[in-house]
């Protein structure tokens, strides 16, 4: 699990006059979304509306990005795209960009900032600015500084200086800053959400996957139809 929602049928708050609702683990799957809107009674007939109350997440500062009315696909791409981030390694990077602020928004900007890790400069377990101005004087040597006056030099500020410069700052696991040119966008959108992540579907439907490939063949024209090269029967 990367994250999870906590759906409600908003409709039966105002009827019942209590929340009816559970968490969803992402990633999901069909029948997961199926099973869990069958026992808050969203059919999408008589109730069709979710409303997600509250998010839970392993992912340091990720839920204050969500919102209540999240695509459930979206939400699932997000999850996967996450998942391999951590396969990866890269889980720290991401929640530190997320301190940043920059590229939030949206689930669709939290999926493109997974994708752009690449750009982002993070050095876990340096938490002050002394231990940044040391280590990008004494191990990137980012400046000369004479030894006769290092145990002199103003580290502190130094490292003040280099993060005002870089626009970082300091995330629970280290420091943190981006290129400030790099950026892509490779996800516009849900029309690009694949095929394997578009999961969801109102209990005794079809996933919008398989719908939207049905739909496509009954759209579809008629294949032309071949003709004869050969003679006809009268012309035998």
């Amino acid at each position: 699990m990367i994250f999870e929602a906590y759906l409600t049928n908003v409709a039966l708050y105002a009827i019942r006059g209590v929340e009816v609702g559970e968490y969803l683990k992402f990633p999901a799957t069909t029948e997961e979304i199926q099973a869990l809107l069958s026992r808050i009674e969203i059919d999408g007939k008589k109730y069709s509306e979710i409303f997600i109350t509250n998010f839970e997440s392993d992912v340091l500062g990720l839920y204050d990005y969500l919102d209540e009315y999240e695509d459930i696909d979206e939400l699932n791409h997000l999850a996967h795209v996450l998942e391999e981030v951590r396969d990866n390694g890269e889980l720290e990077k991401y929640e530190a960009a997320l301190v940043l602020g920059k590229h939030t928004a949206s689930v669709k900007d939290l999926i493109n900032l997974a994708q752009n890790l690449n750009i982002y400069n993070f050095q876990p377990g340096i938490e002050t600015w002394e231990a940044l101005g040391c280590y990008y004087a004494d191990e990137l040597m980012t400046i000369h500084i004479p030894s006769d006056i290092r145990a002199y030099f103003d580290y502190e500020a130094y490292g003040r200086d280099i993060a005002i410069n870089e626009g970082g700052c300091f995330a629970p696991a280290g420091y943190v800053s981006a290129a400030p040119l790099g950026f892509t966008e490779y996800y516009h959108g849900t029309e690009d959400i694949p095929a394997e992540h578009r999961v969801f579907a109102y209990p005794n439907e079809t996933p919008h996957s398989i719908l939207e490939t049905l739909k496509q063949l009954k759209e579809a024209p008629p294949a032309p139809k071949k003709e004869k090269t050969g003679p006809s029967h009268e012309e035998r």
